[in-house]
């Protein structure tokens, strides 16, 4: 109740002004009627439904808006002074907040970024753009599959109910319903109110094995075919482990074990509910492709494939290697970068363990190519993608289509109070507290998400088409260019190694990582046992 004292103190100072002006009149007079307003503001703020903070924070809420209003110093002191470094920049989040709102997100004085310094990117453009009609541009995955699912080239990433509200998993599901794009469950499985919308699903298996478990927390083929059957599943995806916190697993306290989310995930009320670290339904990378292989015919055919955060390069290579051997090839992967995620975790997790998105998914690219199976596997990559440049730049570098996180948390009305795993979010997204998010309305909040995504497409259509292109997938790292010093400027073609279709089949290739880790990796294992005296005398990453 504390979130409503201002409100309540202005209201008993309100009543007691009231009374003063009565008995005594003159200045008690003013003092009421500027408490009345106040009050009046609160009632107000209680009563709509459009911003979520204000409704958790009545008259509150306004001093923060008040605040960022007067100008970005007093912005940066107020949203960032409680944090050395907020995961997205100020640009970033407005961005994001316009294009929810569908308001008007052109920007005058030319560009804010120093187009000088190390690191600035741009794409390049034609003197004959093109005309593109449509910004629904989709990707098959399917291949190897009975059954194949047109997915979006942008989509929401894996958050669970669990970690996010009931309300915020209802909005995300409508809106992504509204515009025709996938929501990803995240490890914590299929709840009711990612059926309410009927929004197309992709069900994420973690190492928990939640919504399809059994009591000993073993994989239950009988419970995984109930939930994935189900028409509303488009998409089967197991996560061998996640930007936020790769190599780590995770423990929800008892305390936190709702009704709802033991149901939901198929584990006891009032007992910790553990993810491990690793699965336990295999072992090696090939008995990893036949798990893969085995959901995807329990499922009836649909598109399975796996989630990564790239660590060992010889262990992803030893799955490339299986894959190369058995024949069994995943319908997709997704890479996720180490600068993603929006759980909480350590923070030696969170800044220093795993690949970025970028390095990630070029490894992950060039791995398939230099195999020849890069047409036959579908790539995404998630990993602080927020605008349609951050689309094209990760297209260009070899992805299929991207995911978001936060950049739909934002468009829920995420501050990043970064209060997630406290269950006290001022704006109702990632609590379990009915008293904050039953105040995030699910109408409005899902027009945002569908909006944030129409409106981001509808940006990467008009750079497809200033830079010549018909569809996204012809769009190459010769097409985006980077600044590396103030005289340098390189095409990302020039930066990065790729290698020729097959080249790994012909023999060992001469870019450094493969050089130095492919011929340790093994399809039987994880780990090679000569690995260690190559790689301490090796110079690449």
């Amino acid at each position: 109740m504390s979130r409503y004292a201002v409100f309540l103190a202005v209201s008993i100072l309100c009543l007691a002004a009231a009374m003063a002006a009565l008995s005594f009149g003159g200045a008690w007079i003013w003092a009421f009627a500027a408490l009345a307003a106040f009050v009046v503001l609160g009632v107000w703020d209680l009563l709509q439904t459009r911003s979520t903070l204000r409704r958790n924070y009545p008259i509150l809420a306004h001093f923060r808006y008040g605040l960022e209003s007067i100008g970005p110093e007093m912005r940066q002191y107020f949203i960032e002074s409680d944090t050395a470094e907020v995961p997205y920049s100020r640009q970033q989040r407005a961005l994001i907040y316009q294009r929810s709102k569908a308001v008007n997100d052109t920007r005058p004085f030319g560009t804010q970024q120093d187009v000088y310094g190390s690191d600035y990117e741009w794409i390049s453009h034609s003197i004959l753009p093109t005309h593109i009609d449509s910004q629904d541009f989709r990707v098959r995955v399917g291949a190897h599959a009975a059954s194949s699912y047109d997915a979006s080239v942008f989509n929401i990433s894996a958050m669970s109910f669990g970690a996010l509200s009931a309300n915020a998993i209802r909005a995300l599901n409508a809106g992504a319903k509204r515009g025709g794009f996938y929501h990803d469950t995240g490890e914590g499985s299929i709840s009711q109110y990612h059926r309410e919308h009927g929004g197309d699903l992709v069900w994420e298996i973690g190492s928990g094995y939640f919504g399809c478990r059994r009591e000993d927390g073993a994989f239950s083929e009988e419970r995984f075919v109930e939930n994935a059957r189900d028409p509303q599943v488009k998409m089967i995806e197991l996560k061998l482990s996640q930007g936020a916190k790769p190599g780590h697993g995770g423990v929800l306290p008892a305390a936190k074990v709702s009704p709802e989310i033991a149901a939901t995930r198929g584990v006891k009320q009032g007992e910790d509910c553990v993810s491990p670290a690793r699965h336990s339904a295999f072992s090696t990378p090939v008995g990893l492709l036949e798990f893969i292989a085995r959901m995807r015919e329990l499922s009836g055919g649909k598109p399975t494939g796996f989630k990564l955060a790239i660590g060992h390069p010889w262990e992803w290579f030893g799955i490339a290697k299986a894959m190369h051997e058995t024949g069994i090839l995943p319908d997709f992967i997704v890479v996720d970068g180490a600068e993603g995620g929006t759980g909480a975790a350590p923070a030696e997790f969170i800044d220093h363990v795993g690949v970025p998105m970028h390095e990630a998914l070029m490894l992950v690219h060039n791995t398939l190519i230099g195999l020849d199976l890069r047409e036959r596997i579908r790539v995404a990559a998630a990993g602080r993608i927020a605008s349609a440049f951050d689309i094209a730049r990760t297209l260009a570098m070899g992805a299929d289509w991207c995911n978001a996180a936060r950049g739909f948390m934002f468009a829920l009305g995420c501050i990043q109070a970064q209060s997630c795993h406290t269950s006290r979010c001022p704006t109702g997204i990632a609590t379990q507290d009915p008293s904050r998010w039953r105040k995030l309305d699910v109408p409005d909040k899902a027009t945002r998400v569908h909006q944030f995504h129409h409106n981001t497409l509808k940006a990467l259509r008009e750079l497809l088409c200033a830079a010549g292109l018909e569809r996204p997938s012809q769009l190459g790292p010769e097409h985006i260019l980077r600044r590396v010093s103030p005289t340098e400027v390189r095409s990302l073609a020039a930066l990065y190694r790729f290698l020729r279709p097959g080249e790994l089949l012909s023999g060992p290739s001469e870019h450094a990582v493969f050089r130095d880790y492919w011929a340790q990796a093994r399809s039987d294992a994880f780990a090679a046992p000569s690995r260690l005296s190559a790689i301490r005398d090796s110079k690449s990453w």
